[in-house]
């Protein structure tokens, strides 16, 4: 069932939102050469604690999960589309694109969010799949108001990405609710046709996220169990914001 949230809940968000934001910038200041992932997790921890919120991702295990995820960031690195697990042998190198995602509950409500950032000098075809993988972004933001679809939503990151490029669109993974949960319904895909699916309404709140690659678009499961990578080892980008849909317009809760 889709949730609704009241106007005082999203007042909450917007806290956790701006929180998150925050905490996910000073991850992204510490991604640089010779940093190992674990580093970043340990940092997003800390800084989670002292403004005394909880990370969601950690122990999180959805539906059809074997295990627990055991940090509170995801760190996903060049092949890694979402979810990739940070650890002290994962080091980040001159070159690789690291995709940062990471999730918090405050005063019980949760807020997610992600970006990809370049390790030094990248490869200018890099460089344009993380720049068209934000722009795609803002249009299905863009396209989230009270009256619209989830299909208009779809619709928007998929013809943008066709405009600009032939970068793959993930389509095995998509956005969702989130508030209560780290995930709920409605599923948010990142292709779709104008006018389909569901109609947003006032109180939803959505995490928006395309998943593009340099290569095809399946993905499968590493031998860790959580990280889905390109099935064609092609790089991959993501970024995230989690929105609240109002009766005037659409409003990014994890805008810095």
């Amino acid at each position: 069932m889709i949730s609704i949230k009241s106007k005082e809940e999203i007042v909450t968000l917007r806290e956790g939102g701006k929180r998150l934001a925050s905490i996910l910038s000073r991850v992204v200041e510490a991604v640089r050469h010779g940093v190992p992932s674990l580093e970043l997790d340990a940092l997003a921890r800390r800084l989670i604690a002292e403004g005394g919120d909880t990370p969601s991702f950690l122990n999180y295990q959805g539906k059809g999960d074997k295990k627990k995820f055991p940090s509170a960031l995801c760190v996903s690195v060049n092949e890694e589309v979402v979810h990739g697990v940070p650890s002290a042998e994962k080091i980040l190198q001159e070159g690789d694109i690291v995709g940062v995602d990471l999730g918090l509950f405050h005063k019980g409500l949760c807020t997610d969010a992600a970006i990809t950032v370049p390790v030094g000098e990248i490869s200018e075809e890099s460089r344009k799949l993380l720049e068209v993988t934000k722009q795609a972004l803002a249009r299905g933001v863009a396209a989230a108001r009270t009256g619209a679809t989830i299909g208009d939503i779809g619709y928007a990151v998929e013809s943008f990405v066709k405009s600009q490029s032939n970068f793959g669109i993930v389509r095995a993974l998509s956005g969702h609710g989130v508030g209560y949960a780290v995930h709920e319904e409605p599923f948010v895909p990142n292709y779709g046709k104008q006018g389909e699916g569901i109609k947003l309404e006032a109180g939803m709140v959505l995490a928006i996220e395309p998943m593009l690659t340099l290569g095809g678009e399946k993905v499968v499961i590493s031998h860790d169990g959580f990280a889905f990578r390109t099935k064609d080892g092609s790089r991959s980008a993501h970024f995230e914001h989690t929105i609240a849909i109002t009766e005037n317009e659409v409003e990014v809760l994890t805008r810095c």
